[in-house]
């Protein structure tokens, strides 16, 4: 019997989120839609040159917040991660209990250093900018791992954003074997068009030969593909996992799977905010796909959760939002 419902590994981060112009973007020299790491000076910069506005700071990370969402919704969940020993670190990690996923953070001590931070920039178009420093999840590796509970999970979940970690690509890789020997299912997403472009070669190490689930927007297909084509990108993309599901924001969801595609609807939202909507559908998705619903009906939960919390600003919802959303689906 399966202790988990999901076991990710990715970057721990506390998101601090800013809404700028497009004018204050261009000014601090932020890329826009992408995420670009970031070395301490350049935080340093930022931080000046956003002094004074507000932010919201809440625990983030791709797969940290894909985990919390499964949790949220009642499944159960183990994050493998690293912070460090400070303020930031013991706030990570009070943050992943106090949502009931269970983690590593609890069995080992913290390093010194910095841990991780994302500063998020939202445009008045609702579109996400990120500046990542790593600090110590830039040095996550295999001892983060729990070789034991992998093997008692459902689905092991790599998180893209790690390819472009060498230590942190193998800690996931070594997870991968793991997870495969005992029967687990393998998923991943492409995380962002910066990681295809420059560290392909560790995102395609993670899909491998015998992915069960791949998470990705239509941008970064079209990326991975070369093509903007949606039927030559759906052809690509299908033989990459044996379940792909593309989000195409208000055009809702493909789920591509042995060889057939189903177009599942968005639910009408105004965005204000995308900051993590990606890694909430995922969530949902896989919460749903592990509690005896169809992948459609995952895709369909998925997408109603993404557009309740890009209709607000920041990258999770509260608990009580996530039990009415279930409660509605299940109904």
């Amino acid at each position: 019997m399966s202790h988990y419902d999901l076991y990710a590994i990715g970057n721990a981060l506390v998101d601090s989120e800013y809404e700028v112009s497009d004018a204050q973007l261009q000014a601090l020299g932020v890329e826009k839609r992408h995420m670009t790491l970031i070395d301490a000076e350049r935080r340093a910069h930022l931080l000046a040159g956003v002094h004074g506005l507000h932010s919201r700071r809440t625990g983030g990370g791709s797969a940290g917040n894909t985990t919390v969402a499964l949790a949220q919704l009642g499944g159960k969940a183990f994050y493998s991660c690293r912070v460090a020993d400070d303020e930031l670190g013991a706030f990570y990690h009070q943050d992943l209990l106090a949502n009931g996923v269970a983690t590593n953070l609890s069995h080992t001590s913290f390093p010194e250093g910095q841990t991780g931070i994302c500063m998020v920039m939202v445009t008045p178009d609702a579109e996400r900018s990120m500046s990542t420093f790593l600090g110590a999840t830039a040095d996550i590796d295999h001892t983060a791992l729990h070789a034991k509970d992998i093997a008692k999970s459902k689905v092991y979940y790599m998180e893209g954003y790690l390819s472009a970690s060498p230590t942190g690509l193998d800690a996931a890789l070594k997870g991968r074997a793991i997870a495969k020997e005992a029967g687990v299912k393998l998923a991943t997403t492409l995380s962002d068009m910066s990681m295809i472009n420059f560290c392909r070669p560790g995102l395609e190490a993670m899909v491998g030969d015998d992915l069960d689930y791949l998470f990705c927007n239509e941008e970064e297909a079209q990326v991975w593909c070369g093509s903007k084509d949606i039927d030559t990108v759906v052809v690509a993309m299908s033989k990459l996992a044996k379940v792909v599901c593309l989000t195409r924001g208000p055009k809702g969801c493909l789920v591509i799977e042995g060889g057939e595609m189903t177009s599942v609807p968005a639910a009408e939202v105004t965005a204000i905010d995308t900051n993590g909507a990606g890694d909430m559908f995922a969530g949902a998705f896989l919460y749903a796909a592990t509690h005896g619903h169809s992948h459609a009906q995952a895709a369909l939960l998925g997408n109603r959760c993404a557009a309740a919390v890009v209709a607000q600003h920041g990258n999770r919802l509260k608990l009580e939002q996530m039990r009415a959303l279930l409660d509605g689906f299940e109904r």
